[in-house]
């Protein structure tokens, strides 16, 4: 009886883990999200202004992607806070860090109000979303994959993977309801309600969080003094190869990601002549189903395995590469809604669910946190951040020719598809290499 009420005890637990796990990443991608879709809406017009539209939207998109390189800077950080003194606390501040920094992006003044140091500022509080960011994901992951039992690793390392398109969904809602508000008053207040509300979903999030224990493998590693004094050191000393394998991985996963969701709402209204509307409506729908997909995506790989999975995706990825701008082509609301569903309902959702699962069973519990961390966001900051940047740098170079953006995807693809070639040893390596370092 007391064995029972024991594991009851222990799958409630786990279950609270998963929930504070989905709803702190939701609430991260909510923030990260809203900037990436009002850069293309208002940021290009309202802090970024010059005598070139193209020129504009390039630097509201740049202002994105600066943060996918300090991005790096905050997962080394929060990770090592992370192997050090435990996921708990990491996670209470990156979360602190990420919707502080949103709440003033609502509150900033515009270029006309004070001139240059709008674009200043601005640039500021994205840099301190990367640094939350950076360290975010790592922890919300090994949040959900340490409290898991074996046989659902995968199903639990997906849960917060869903933060992912929910945070965007959230994002894209609250956009689309402002929208509905005359365009002048969109520009000079509407923009501004949804990243100050998020303060609300931040409390929340913290709220949650702070009612959770440490996981069990952290407690572990503490009880047995396999904690590492340098985990970046003993990462890069130790793992070097699984870090590179994880960027690699991390490619394809998040640039058709962005091109999918970020860039395709600009190109829609600026290149193909959509309504904004059509093109939010589209990603909304799709976001939604995607959400559904990942956690069925999940519990697939603990029955098929996660690389046979992830391999199938970046495939998948690839072919649809070319199909993908040619329904956008037809210039049909319809089209584009299916065009925007297969990506990331279909294509993208297996790659994604099993994504943080496969880095976390190729790292040693006292670096694990470093370790996913770091591969994750270098990969993001080489592919993610830059994805729309790079779209609409190939569209204004090559005629608004959607070939070069296509084949941009095919090598995202092709680089990921490398790394996973690698990966079926990288697991008895770590495990051994946890062995030697308990000793």
């Amino acid at each position: 009886m007391g064995e029972v009420n024991q594991q009851q005890g222990e799958q409630k637990v786990a279950k609270k883990a998963l929930i504070a796990s989905l709803i702190g990443s939701s609430i991260e991608w909510y923030d990260y999200f809203l900037y990436g879709t009002i850069a293309a809406l208002v940021f290009s017009k309202l802090y970024f202004p010059s005598g070139d539209p193209a020129v504009n939207l390039m630097l509201a998109y740049a202002s994105f992607a600066i943060p996918f390189f300090i991005r790096p800077l905050g997962g080394v950080i929060f990770s090592h806070i992370g192997d050090k003194i435990g996921r708990k606390k990491t996670l209470v501040l990156t979360l602190s860090l990420m919707g502080g920094a949103t709440v003033l992006i609502g509150l900033l003044p515009t270029y006309e109000a004070i001139g240059i140091w709008a674009p200043i500022l601005l640039i500021v509080l994205r840099l301190i979303q990367g640094l939350g960011i950076g360290g975010e994901w790592g922890g919300a992951l090994l949040l959900a994959v340490e409290y898991a039992p074996d046989k659902k690793r995968g199903f639990f390392g997906s849960i917060p993977q869903m933060g992912v398109p929910i945070g965007m969904l959230l994002g894209t809602l609250s956009i689309s309801l402002m929208t509905l508000l005359p365009d002048a008053a969109f520009l000079s207040w509407g923009w501004r309600v949804p990243f100050i509300l998020s303060a609300i979903l931040v409390f929340m999030g913290l709220w949650i969080r702070n009612g959770l224990d440490e996981t069990p493998a952290f407690k572990e590693a503490q009880k047995t003094g396999n904690i590492a004094k340098v985990p970046l050191v003993d990462t890069f000393k130790y793992h070097w190869r699984e870090v590179l394998i994880a960027v690699g991985a991390k490619v394809v996963e998040t640039g058709p990601f962005y091109i999918f969701s970020t860039f395709i709402i600009s190109y829609a209204a600026g290149t193909l002549g959509f309504e904004q509307s059509s093109a939010l409506n589209a990603v909304t729908i799709a976001t939604l189903i995607t959400t559904i997909m990942i956690p069925f995506m999940g519990k697939w790989s603990d029955k098929v395995g996660r690389k046979p999975l992830y391999i199938w995706g970046t495939v998948a990825m690839m072919l649809y590469a070319f199909p993908y701008f040619y329904l956008l082509s037809l210039g049909s609301v319809f089209w584009l809604t299916v065009a925007t569903i297969i990506g990331l309902g279909i294509i993208w959702a297996p790659i994604t669910a099993v994504l943080g699962t496969m880095f976390s069973e190729i790292f040693a519990t006292n670096v694990r946190y470093t370790g996913v961390t770091v591969g994750y966001q270098l990969g993001a900051a080489l592919a993610g951040g830059t994805a729309p940047l790079i779209a609409t740098a190939l569209l204004s170079n090559f005629g608004n020719s959607s070939i070069p953006v296509a084949i941009y995807i095919i090598l995202a693809g092709f680089i990921s598809l490398i790394a996973m070639m690698f990966i079926h040893t990288t697991k008895a390596i770590a495990i051994e290499k946890q062995k030697n370092s308990a000793i």
